[in-house]
């Protein structure tokens, strides 16, 4: 990766996965198949934030909406949560990644429950990649959970109404307390973002490949990220307003 662009690494990417089940239907196999399949491009990914020094990485695994899906690859995708996570967890310990699981947890039997919080406990003191695993996961839940905390701190007293503001509301929102989100990916051709970050997209990057994520792979996000670097990014001003001052340039 030229300079420039290593010196912009985002601080938070998040990526839609999406494309298993054409990948799957491409070669006249069951959705289960490209969703097994995609396991190889999580490891991809993770090696390539652990290479490329991106602090924060978050997956979007599973929708809140995704429990509409037929029961059979509803069933077969709790199977694979079920062996990725029996599998994987000590690799990702070793090579120094924390893993935390956000959604509406409490959809889950207890059993897939009790795995999250030992692979949450197992990884808890790493600090090389903040991986989270969003699972039963919606943007529009992620505000409404928001809502009722603050909703609820109003009725204790903790809080006046009036007080409520963006940042107010955003300490409760899932990934709270890490880096914003600065690169938001979405694989598979599809160009919008399905309810995932809806709070958290607001100043985000969006870059969207026709690549199926079976086949998305460390060049592929790295060139996400060199095209994400060769962006300028405003926050509502302008560019005049970002460049540097005439003796600020040539200091």
């Amino acid at each position: 990766m030229p300079a420039a662009t290593a010196a912009r690494v985002p601080r938070h990417v998040a990526i839609v996965m999406d494309g298993n089940g054409r990948w799957a239907r491409a070669r006249h196999r069951p959705r289960s198949f490209g969703h097994n399949a995609g396991r190889r491009a999580v490891r991809e990914v993770i090696e390539a934030c652990l290479r490329e020094g991106v602090p924060v990485l978050t997956l979007f695994a599973f929708s809140s909406e995704n429990w509409q899906r037929p029961q059979d690859e509803v069933s077969a995708l709790m199977n694979l949560f079920v062996r990725a996570l029996d599998k994987e967890v000590e690799e990702l310990h070793g090579h120094g990644v924390r893993l935390r699981f956000i959604g509406d947890l409490d959809s889950f039997d207890e059993p897939l429950r009790q795995r999250m919080r030992a692979a949450t406990d197992r990884t808890a003191g790493n600090a090389a990649l903040q991986l989270n695993i969003a699972v039963s996961y919606g943007g529009r839940w992620d505000i409404v959970q928001a809502c009722r905390h603050a909703a609820g701190a109003v009725a204790r007293g903790e809080l006046r109404a009036d007080e409520i503001d963006e940042s107010r509301l955003g300490q409760w929102m899932s990934l709270a307390e890490l880096p914003p989100l600065d690169l938001f990916i979405r694989t598979g051709g599809e160009r919008r973002i399905s309810n995932f970050l809806l709070w958290q997209v607001a100043y985000a990057e969006l870059y969207f490949t026709d690549t199926l994520w079976p086949d998305f792979d460390q060049a592929c996000l790295r060139e996400a990220i060199a095209d994400y670097a060769s962006r300028e990014r405003r926050y509502g001003r302008t560019s005049a307003q970002l460049a540097p001052a005439p003796q600020e340039r040539g200091r």
